[in-house]
């Protein structure tokens, strides 16, 4: 298994976007999206699931943060996808469970090729600061249809939005982590009955 690095850029009417990821990082992350608390969020799962990730972003944030948040979930989906490569070698499966105080959620990944997404998580306020929750629907909504996985991500309890939000994107590191590593058993076989994934 070679060097697992990718740098996608994107750039459209209404945002700019560099995104450069390493799969087999060791949790070291440059975050300038021009959204603080997005910024924040991308600090977990890189510093959780070992993923190194740099993203410059600049979006049309005079409007609102929607089409740079959308459009940060597809480059970095873009990048994990080109950086994961023929998957041959990988556990392909990845699950986690993350507490925080009294939130606790769940993220489930299959490097499947094929995207799809269930986000059940029901914040209990709309705002954290200055950032609308609906836009982390957004983001791993970008991210599955670019990086071509299916997830399942499920606040399962909380009261405190800034906490499930949090555990949200700690259990989504975890998960990719386990994911993306080399499985010492499989011998370099490719995790599929199909024989590609």
């Amino acid at each position: 298994m070679g060097p697992r690095v990718a740098t996608v850029a994107r750039d459209t009417l209404e945002t700019q976007i560099e995104v450069t990821v390493n799969l087999d990082g060791t949790g070291m992350g440059r975050l300038d999206t021009g959204v603080p608390f997005l910024d924040h969020m991308l600090d977990q799962v890189v510093r959780h699931g070992l993923i190194d990730l740099d993203v410059r972003a600049r979006g049309d944030l005079e409007i609102d943060a929607h089409h740079t948040v959308e459009d940060i979930g597809i480059t970095i989906g873009q990048a994990f996808a080109q950086a994961l490569g023929d998957k041959v070698g990988v556990r392909r499966y990845g699950h986690a469970y993350v507490p925080l105080d009294e939130a606790l959620s769940r993220a489930v990944v299959d490097l499947s090729g094929r995207p799809g997404l269930t986000f059940n998580v029901v914040f209990t306020r709309a705002w954290i600061g200055e950032f609308d929750v609906d836009l982390f629907h957004e983001f791993f909504q970008g991210f599955v249809n670019h990086a071509r996985v299916t997830l399942h991500v499920d606040n399962l309890r909380g009261d405190n939005a800034h906490h499930q939000a949090e555990t949200v994107f700690k259990a989504f590191g975890r998960a990719l982590r386990m994911a993306v590593e080399a499985d010492p058993r499989a011998d370099g076989a490719m995790p599929s009955t199909k024989g590609t994934l």
